[in-house]
């Protein structure tokens, strides 16, 4: 492709090369400038690193020459001198001499401080249980049909205790172990009596019951007692709520029976 721009003319290269005439002669006055400058630049820094030193070299002259003197005064300051005495110089009868006793300052006594008042304790713990305000825990006790029961509370925790194959009388048995801190347990769930049917003795099972009951009674007064149970044997058209062997929850029924627990310890 041809060039398309024209020569420059005699007079428009002039210009141009008087133009960088003019820039190369500002560029190296701002060099000569700039030289002028490190020049000061180093040479007030020498000057401040020498300073530095000279300082340096007196503080350590100050340390190791200057003596510490002692600020330290008397413990026992002396007094006035005490009344004079005249006794005769020793070893041959002369005139009398006249002595000057220097007696030190008589300590003052130190007084320990005074003991510190009495600190009475005052006991805010409430006697009377079931007036208590605060949410207190629960627990269900029964053999293994609560095995996968899981109920809650709005405030505090459920416990489950499970003994599998336990009758009634065998429940009763672990209750003082697990009331032994009857405070903290405000509501018990007995779920109890699906090992005991089997017997079909329906006026022993009652006997049990009661007893059942009046030992959790006498070992923590103040929980409330919630029967549940035992369960319904296996009927058609609830396949899905018992296992296999009809007897035990499935985890459907397992849910089902710790929600009607849950909503019934909300209640109380």
């Amino acid at each position: 492709m041809a060039n398309l721009c024209p020569p420059l003319s005699a007079g428009e290269d002039t210009f141009e090369l008087h133009s960088l005439q003019l820039e190369l002669e500002a560029v190296e006055k701002q060099i000569q400038e700039l030289l002028v400058r490190q020049t000061e630049l180093r040479e007030r820094r020498a000057a401040l690193e020498s300073s530095r030193v000279s300082i340096q070299r007196d503080t350590n002259t100050l340390t190791t020459s200057t003596p510490c003197a002692s600020l330290h005064r008397s413990r026992a300051p002396w007094t006035r001198s005490s009344q004079m005495s005249f006794t005769p110089a020793p070893g041959h009868h002369g005139p009398w001499v006249q002595q000057q006793r220097k007696t030190r300052a008589r300590p003052r006594p130190r007084t320990s401080p005074p003991p510190p008042p009495p600190v009475f304790e005052i006991s805010t713990r409430n006697r009377f249980a079931p007036l208590r305000e605060t949410e207190r825990d629960a627990v269900i006790v029964g053999d293994s049909i609560v095995r996968y029961v899981r109920a809650t509370l709005a405030k505090g925790k459920v416990h489950t205790h499970c003994f599998p194959g336990a009758r009634v009388l065998d429940v009763s048995a672990q209750i003082p172990a697990i009331l032994k801190d009857g405070e903290s347990v405000g509501a018990i769930v007995l779920h109890a009596g699906v090992n005991d049917t089997k017997l079909r003795q329906t006026e022993v099972l009652k006997r049990d019951f009661s007893s059942l009951i009046e030992t959790v009674r006498s070992t923590s007064p103040a929980t409330r007692i919630i029967v549940s149970g035992p369960l319904p044997t296996y009927r058609r058209g609830h396949e899905r709520l018992f296992r296999a062997d009809g007897l035990h929850p499935s985890r459907v029924g397992a849910e089902l029976l710790s929600d009607n627990i849950s909503r019934t310890l909300r209640s109380i």
